[in-house]
């Protein structure tokens, strides 16, 4: 089983450890603002094969990707939009998720081979420090086989991925309730690709359009 360690945001201690396991191309359990994801390194064709296999996830489907910033956004895209742009100001960092373009040189795996790629910046002091300490994007597929319960707890991470993971990061319980809002600013008009913790009326009404 994944050894689990307690940290709180201001704890680095355990920095040195994640980043080699991440070079390794191994996994980690890790809190965000909604729920526990799965972290890799994003850029590790091999790492992001394995969260699939895993999660017994379907191929074709993509996997998101938490930054810490804007600098780190423009590892994953060079094409923000004006629209794009809009929606990073009103709601990052926050629970949603914008698609863009994806860099060509990205694993073809991560993007589910739409050409897209799905990105948020959280808002939760943990993991963005976390992101930060690492020096990449990570992503952030939920922590738990494919179709499950979202978990919310480390000791649920551990229960149904345990055994899969290098580590789990405990950051205690996470505010759960709804995923992120994924908005793929790509279409115009923009189009909802699934609901979640950001309204469509709250978006709709930043952007000024009507979202398909």
């Amino acid at each position: 089983m994944a050894k689990i360690l307690h940290l709180d945001a201001t704890d680095c201690s355990a920095l040195p450890l994640i980043k080699k396991i991440l070079a390794e191309g191994g996994l980690i359990g890790f809190p965000t603002d909604t729920f526990y994801g799965i972290g890799a390194d994003p850029f590790n064709s091999e790492a992001v094969a394995k969260i699939f296999k895993i999660k017994n996830r379907p191929t074709g489907k993509p996997i998101l990707v938490l930054v810490s910033s804007l600098q780190q956004l423009n590892l994953l895209t060079q094409k923000i939009s004006p629209l794009a742009q809009t929606a990073i100001d009103a709601f990052w960092p926050g629970p949603l998720t914008l698609l863009f373009e994806a860099l060509p040189d990205l694993p073809q795996a991560l993007t589910g081979g739409t050409g897209k790629i799905g990105v948020r910046l959280p808002s939760h002091t943990f993991t963005q420090k976390l992101i930060d300490g690492i020096g990449h994007p990570l992503t952030a597929s939920s922590a738990n086989l494919s179709g499950g319960n979202n978990p919310e707890t480390a000791q649920e991470v551990e229960q149904s991925l345990g055994s899969d993971l290098d580590l789990i990061l405990d950051g205690g319980k996470t505010k759960g309730q709804q995923p992120s809002t994924v908005l793929d600013s790509t279409d115009s008009p923009p189009r909802i690709v699934r609901e979640g913790a950001v309204p469509r009326a709250a978006i709709e009404s930043v952007l000024n359009c009507v979202c398909t």
